[in-house]
């Protein structure tokens, strides 16, 4: 008699249980790097989660970082802002370029294009700003739309390209190494789409894996989120991930080229072993 009374109480009970047990398992199925890494993390770019080799891109609105605490947390490269135009340079650039330095962490510098200034003006400046430092990661050019910009500019495609190819130069001239091309969905369909270059693709794509955004083009690194969080830095970040395993980062880090394009480039005289 006792038992009936509550079997429906152990019934309910054990449902619970099971309730709690499915949410759990659910929860723990998410990468450590959803739950500890990302503020909102997006079921679209879970792969990269998945992926060995991660770093970060910052610039002066995270403020002072612990390259130290991030290197510990495993933040294995950073890419940080350095010019933009002709005459603007980050306030934290020099502060992060020695910082990631002395704290192990490699690092590369970026250029954000803007389509009003020259591009022999804005490859001057970031030539006489950034050092050419033989430790570094290739330099790399941020291709935008300058939509919060005064400036509007009436570019044709061709006349884009002739002003990237005029940087990409440039850059390369005086790093001695292969820049890289970071760029967003929009202007990547505008004016890089079907266009080939030798440069490794840095591609942003926060929603959904990158092919699936940029018609297959081969990337080498993928900003995965803008919501990102590292320890040593009070505030959120844009996390990144390389594309291969640790022996092709390595391979990365003595070459400053993709592992997957060396035997292309290097007849060039280029992707030669800096380490």
């Amino acid at each position: 008699m006792a038992l009936s009374v509550f079997r429906p109480f152990i019934l309910f009970s054990k449902a619970l249980l099971l309730i709690g047990l499915v949410v759990l398992i659910a929860a723990c199925a998410r990468s450590p790097h959803s739950m500890k890494g990302d503020n909102s993390p997006h079921d679209g770019v879970r792969r990269a989660w998945s992926l060995p080799i991660h770093g970060i891109d910052v610039a002066r609105y995270q403020g002072r970082i612990d390259f130290h605490a991030a290197r510990r947390a495993g933040t294995q490269f950073v890419f940080m802002k350095a010019t933009e135009g002709g005459d603007y340079i980050d306030p934290m650039f020099y502060e992060n370029w020695n910082a990631a330095r002395n704290a192990g962490v490699p690092r590369g510098a970026y250029h954000f294009m803007t389509w009003c200034r020259p591009a022999h003006e804005q490859a001057a400046w970031f030539a006489q700003m950034v050092p050419n430092d033989p430790d570094a990661l290739p330099p790399v050019l941020d291709l935008e739309w300058n939509n919060h910009s005064r400036c509007k500019p009436t570019l044709s495609r061709d006349e884009a390209l002739g002003k990237i190819a005029i940087m990409l130069q440039a850059m390369e001239r005086h790093t001695g190494k292969l820049p890289i091309i970071y760029t967003d969905i929009n202007f990547h369909r505008d004016i890089l789409e079907g266009v080939h270059l030798d440069n490794a693709f840095w591609l942003r794509s926060t929603a959904a894996e990158p092919h699936e955004r940029y018609n297959n083009r081969p990337w080498t690194f993928w900003q995965w989120t803008q919501t990102g969080t590292v320890p040593g830095i009070d505030v959120e970040v844009d996390r990144n991930a390389f594309y291969g395993s640790p022996r092709d980062w390595q391979t990365f880090l003595l070459t400053g080229c993709d592992p997957r394009a060396l035997n292309r480039l290097r007849p060039q005289g280029r992707c030669i072993t800096y380490k």
